[in-house]
């Protein structure tokens, strides 16, 4: 005689094994979607429920993936509608399994209406957290009525911690395959050391091709730390004089007697000690002299660059016979020069700004290509290994999504001061990871910082309060916060793991 309990007792651990295995090889398959399909299925049989549903949020985007399974196309966009504004929600802002015999009568939701609409019974909902919540596991409906045991709960969540990582890895897969609008310049541009794939880059590349091979004078705007040296050797690298010196000057950080010097050069006996020095534009000869903030020229030298530019003579310092030298001339700051100009060029001279300006191309601020954050953060980390000789070290997915929601306004300069502190941090502790605290620290650091603080570290203060406040407002709902604040769902979940934010226990 067959024992039919023992034998549904092996079909269910023979599903959960088939299960288990299933979700080791989901890193493998290039498209999961067919194997969760099979997943949820096999999650609905084994537990015995009436329905599964996975949701994953994209924490990078305002996106998201789901699939269902035991669901007509009613119940789903019910269970849908609850994502937003129930259980799912709860479970989401608490970040434990939720557990209940019947919905309908708990009074957490029974007043909720889509719980309401549905008339939703037995209910386990399990968060999917990596670093941050990142999807959900939703499963409703008992076949032989009740509660889930606790058995099954356990086994939910042990596929939910299982499904993590992965889901996780998929997501970042995923953003691997997004989009890359970089790689047709790839193909026709010497872009060492250039770092990203966004739109906002790739519309700068478009004008390096155009004005790289053309000999005219290039004036690069943007802000502090934005890479505006690396473009102007960018257009050296693919212009026609690349294998001839690229010579770059800092005009801010010379003081304003020696400017003449450094450009044009000095001869013997120009003043006392005097020793004769070439200058940069000698040094520049056939190449490229790059300009760095040059709206911090002095008038006089200003007055001679324009004479340069004019007729490609130059008069070294105590010198009476011109030098000749052709050389093409990058120009870059971070000033309005416009705004100097317009006003009577008392500081600023107008010929010299249109004589520069032949064409200009701005360098857009970190802010405007945020896609590449994750990529210039992986860059400049292993920038910091080689330079420090550093142990391998690698981003967590926490780190990934606390840079992306940091604002830098220091640009790529301080962030890779960040990375560099970060990696040097991490390394010391011995770990293999860099985390978010090794980047910012902790948020009950702020409180202990001094007085004085920096306008950043006030910003961020300030926005942690803001919230703080927006998130006890709303119970803790993400979704309500995230409309209330203007911000997208993802962006709001990057923010409380960046602020070290957690709902306080009630009581």
């Amino acid at each position: 005689m067959v024992d039919r309990g023992a034998s549904t007792d092996y079909e269910r651990l023979c599903q959960e094994r088939d299960l288990y295995l299933g979700l080791l090889g989901l890193t493998d398959r290039e498209q999961p979607e067919q194997f969760l399909d099979e997943a949820l299925g096999l999650i609905v049989r084994v537990l015995g429920a009436d329905q599964a549903y996975l949701e994953v949020f994209d924490p990078n985007e305002e996106a998201t993936w789901w699939r269902a399974a035991g669901c007509s196309a009613d119940q789903l966009e019910l269970i849908r509608t609850i994502v937003s504004r129930g259980i799912i929600q709860e479970a989401l802002a608490l970040g434990e399994a939720i557990v209940c015999p019947s919905a309908i009568l708990d009074p957490r939701f029974r007043d909720r209406p889509s719980v309401q609409a549905s008339k939703i019974e037995a209910v386990l909902c399990v968060p999917i957290v990596q670093e941050i919540p990142i999807g959900v596991l939703y499963i409703q409906g008992r076949r032989a009525g009740g509660s889930f045991s606790e058995g099954e709960v356990e086994l939910s969540r042990t596929i939910v911690r299982h499904l993590a990582p992965l889901v996780d890895g998929l997501l970042i897969r995923s953003r691997q395959r997004r989009n890359d609008h970089v790689e047709p310049f790839r193909r026709r541009l010497k872009m060492d050391g250039v770092v990203g794939d966004s739109p906002a880059l790739a519309r700068v590349l478009a004008e390096v091709e155009l004005v790289a091979p053309l000999d005219v004078a290039v004036l690069i705007t943007g802000d502090t730390g934005t890479g505006k040296t690396q473009l102007a050797r960018l257009i050296h690298d693919n212009g026609r004089r690349r294998s001839r010196r690229f010579v770059d000057l800092n005009c801010a950080a010379i003081p304003a007697n020696l400017v003449e010097s450094e450009l044009f050069g000095v001869m013997p006996g120009a003043y006392t000690g005097a020793v004769r020095s070439d200058g940069k534009i000698a040094a520049a000869r056939g190449g490229t002299l790059f300009l760095d903030e040059v709206g911090e020229l002095a008038p006089e030298a200003q007055a001679k660059l324009l004479k340069f530019l004019e007729t490609k003579q130059y008069f070294p310092l105590g010198s009476s016979t011109p030098l000749t030298a052709d050389v093409r001339i990058i120009a870059a700051t971070n000033t309005d020069l416009d705004d100097k100009v317009e006003r009577g060029g008392r500081t600023f001279r107008g010929d010299l700004y249109w004589r520069l300006k032949v064409l200009s191309i701005r360098m857009p601020s970190l802010s405007e290509r945020i896609e590449d954050v994750p990529l210039l953060a992986q860059h400049l980390c292993a920038q910091a290994q080689q330079s420090h000789r550093l142990p391998d070290l690698a981003l967590s997915p926490g780190a990934f999504r606390a840079v992306e929601a940091a604002e830098w306004r220091g640009n790529i300069r301080q962030l890779s001061n960040a990375i560099e502190a970060a990696a040097i941090r991490a390394a010391g502790e011995g770990a293999k990871v860099i985390e978010a605290t090794h980047l910012f620290g902790t948020a009950d650091s702020a409180s202990a910082a001094p007085a004085a603080v920096t306008f950043q570290e006030e910003t961020r203060r300030f926005q942690t309060r803001l919230l703080q406040r927006a998130l006890e407002a709303a119970d803790w709902n993400v979704a309500v916060t995230a409309r209330t604040l203007d911000l997208t769902r993802a962006h709001v979940y990057n923010l409380i793991k960046a602020f070290g934010l957690s709902r306080k226990a009630p009581g």
